[in-house]
């Protein structure tokens, strides 16, 4: 059945070379309508001033149109802004060596680092977080340390890991096979571990798997990883499994339509079928992009195909644009994928701002902003959040829970 909705063309295989929920901020986009409506009560210059920030890539939302905005998924982002210091400060501390502990200076130049704002204090940024961080004296050094609660968190954190990583090998896997030539640096695939859900120690463990992946040095001296051998049963997408489930719902998810002047009058269904004859077949991600001509409907649905399979890979089915865009040369994307996937409005929500954006799968979320099926690390994020937000133990909850 799933190939009437997908093309014939499939790739052949290559030649290989416990605690509270956390609260969910309110949304940026809201507090910026805001400060808009403040503008007529403003002096000239200061509305002048207050204008020119909210005409800001930094400030001005990626989508224009406040009626087609999604409250729940913008909170979403503004969640993350608010956990930065907690998600980035818990990867960078864990990675040193036991005690898990840094001087207060040293740790006050490391703002990139460890997610706080330039200028402003780490002291500061880690006392929002009393369960989870402590400031410790160590031979008259302040050190900024975990607490208990922390190293036992992150102890479980392990155990998840560990028992999801042939998941994670499979999700690795199929994304290799998505690239032009199965390929990756593996300093990419490091760099956005978080999104994927990979461990911190991944890049060092890929060795353990030698039916799976090679690791090689390229000419430029980087290490890439590649994929040791094809495996048909796992080049069929998301969509195509879910084609299975319920076709209607596939059917009205992508839509490349066709222009045509007000000469040719369409009623509604005459429009949906003519849609529906340019949108279907839709093309495999897991075909060879490269033969498809350039700025054809071929090419696009093929591309809009890939960035929506790797947001099924993704540990909660979104990633903000810079991550998609960091596997750009190996995926075939393009830099007028903004057009493409803003046309996708069923499939896609692009939330954020203009200079720093992200893509939501519409499907995996429902009205309430809620991940509908979440992964266990996933779980164990929001709980680590709601003790990130709690100010003193509940006496019902024990370390060892």
């Amino acid at each position: 059945m799933a190939r009437r909705l997908f093309s014939a063309a499939r790739a052949l295989v290559p030649p290989v070379p416990a605690p509270a929920p956390a609260p969910v901020p309110a949304s940026s986009s809201a507090a910026a309508e805001a400060a808009a409506s403040l503008l007529p009560l403003l002096p000239c210059k200061r509305r002048k001033k207050l204008l020119k920030k909210l005409n800001s890539p930094r400030i001005a939302p990626i989508e224009p149109e406040a009626d087609r905005r999604v409250p729940a998924l913008d909170a979403v982002l503004d969640r993350d802004a608010a956990f930065r210091f907690l998600s980035r400060a818990r990867s960078f501390m864990a990675s040193l060596p036991p005690p898990h502990r840094i001087p207060l200076a040293e740790a006050g130049k490391l703002y990139r680092e460890l997610g706080f704002p330039r200028g402003r204090s780490v002291s500061r940024a880690a006392a929002r977080h009393p369960l989870l961080f402590t400031r410790t004296t160590v031979g008259s050094v302040p050190h900024l340390a975990f607490t208990p609660l922390m190293c036992s968190l992150l102890e479980e954190e392990r155990r998840v890991h560990e028992e999801l990583l042939p998941a994670r090998v499979l999700a690795v896997r199929k994304l290799l096979m998505l690239t032009a030539h199965r390929r990756l640096p593996l300093a990419k695939l490091h760099h956005c571990r978080a999104v994927l859900g990979l461990p911190d120690d991944f890049r060092d463990r890929v060795r353990d798997f030698p039916d799976d992946f090679r690791v090689a040095v390229d000419p430029d001296g980087l290490h890439v990883l590649e994929l040791a051998r094809w495996d048909p049963a796992l080049a069929v997408s998301a969509l195509e499994h879910d084609f299975m489930v319920d076709e209607r719902r596939v059917r009205r998810t992508f839509r490349f339509s066709v222009p045509h002047r007000r000469s040719m009058p369409l009623d509604g269904e005459e429009a949906e079928r003519l849609d529906a004859a340019t949108t279907f077949p839709l093309v495999s991600p897991y075909t060879n992009g490269a033969l498809l001509r350039p700025w054809t409907p071929e090419a696009e649905k093929y591309r809009v195909g890939v960035v929506h399979e790797f947001l099924s890979l993704t540990l909660e089915k979104r990633a903000l644009i810079h991550h998609v865009f960091e596997f750009k040369e190996e995926l075939g994307l393009t830099r007028h994928m903004y057009q493409s996937l803003r046309k996708q409005t069923r499939a896609f929500y692009l939330a954020g701002t203009e200079m720093n954006w992200a893509v939501f799968l519409r499907d995996a979320y429902d009205d309430d902003g809620v991940l509908r099926d979440k992964d266990p690390l996933v779980l164990f994020n929001e709980k680590l959040q709601g003790y990130a937000c709690m100010t003193e133990m509940d006496p019902r909850h024990s370390i060892a829970e």
